[in-house]
């Protein structure tokens, strides 16, 4: 139960905010909870994973597998938002969300949060296999309870967070084949080393608001000029190699190995552009070419098959 005092200072903190932004509806606040936009991207990579995972392709097996992937992720992102509920309140890009403002209760976001969760986990283990299961379960306990508490402790939680963040397609790739394929390790490995720059451009751009919460985020630690533009740098170079590896494994083709150079080149030219000078338009132009960086591979990756069969035909 909740005091008076607490009951009105949520109130005048609902107003505060309102002043700033409008209250966001009832499905709103809760797809804000589920972090949409992230969720979408894993049920897009998860199908990409189970896709090329499978040998019938695109089937509602396979899409299933991604959507409940895509469950498990919403789970850990509202679990995520519980437990910083309170480092919420001091960021600017964060004092909004629903746990904030008291649109959504802490009680009603767990006990969605554990039911989508236990969903996802559980359907995966009955309809699928055990191991994706437990991987799924894996990472939601990795992102939720190891990498969001790691992040008032250590710089090093961009690592652990890299882990779950890039398991949505060997997860669903485990479901569909039984064990992590080719394909399933190559986008893991790819998307792995692909969110350090990503992060990087917003760590960069909110770095005081980081600093705020108390949050050790490599940009927003003291004498951490130049850190940043580095590391961007350090992981779109790796990103390059990776790329490649399903062409060297007879997995894609010419295609997708131009496609992958081209795409790498240009992350690698944003992440470099950001190194030298660390300013808010080279970070931004860095954030921009990462967004675009997954659905142009994804793309690549599709039409690689295509583009093969057509000159083979």
């Amino acid at each position: 139960m909740s005091t008076g005092g607490e009951e009105r200072g949520g109130q005048l903190l609902e107003v505060q905010a309102g002043t700033l932004a409008p209250r966001p509806s009832w499905a709103a606040a809760w797809l804000d909870l589920a972090k949409g936009r992230i969720a979408a991207m894993v049920v897009l990579s998860a199908l990409m994973g189970a896709v090329l995972s499978a040998p019938e392709g695109l089937t509602w097996r396979t899409a299933s597998a991604a959507l409940l992937v895509g469950l498990v992720a919403a789970s850990s992102a509202m679990f995520n938002h519980v437990l910083e509920r309170d480092t919420d309140r001091l960021m600017n890009r964060t004092r909004h969300r629903p746990l904030v403002t008291g649109q959504v209760r802490v009680r009603d976001a767990l006990v969605v949060a554990t039911i989508l969760g236990s969903l996802g986990t559980l359907v995966l283990a009955l309809e699928f296999n055990l191991l994706s299961a437990l991987l799924a379960l894996a990472s939601l306990v990795a992102y939720a309870l190891v990498y969001t508490p790691f992040k008032r402790v250590s710089t090093l939680n961009t690592i652990v967070g890299a882990v779950p963040g890039a398991m949505p397609p060997l997860i669903a790739s485990a479901a569909v084949a039984g064990a992590p394929t080719h394909w399933g390790l190559a986008l893991f490995a790819l998307i792995f080393c692909w969110q350090f720059p990503h992060f990087m451009a917003i760590a960069w751009l909110h770095r005081e608001d980081y600093a705020r919460a108390g949050m050790k985020m490599l940009p927003a630690m003291p004498d951490s000029q130049g850190v940043a533009g580095r590391q961007a740098l350090l992981y779109a170079l790796c990103s390059l190699p990776l790329s490649l590896l399903p062409t060297l494994s007879g997995d894609a083709g010419l295609f997708y190995a131009v496609a992958a150079l081209g795409c790498g080149l240009c992350y690698v030219g944003a992440a470099w552009r950001f190194s030298l000078r660390e300013d808010r338009p080279r970070a931004r132009a860095l954030l921009l070419v990462s967004l675009v960086y997954l659905p142009f591979m994804y793309g690549a990756i599709l039409l690689d098959p295509i583009v093969r069969r057509s000159f083979h035909g």
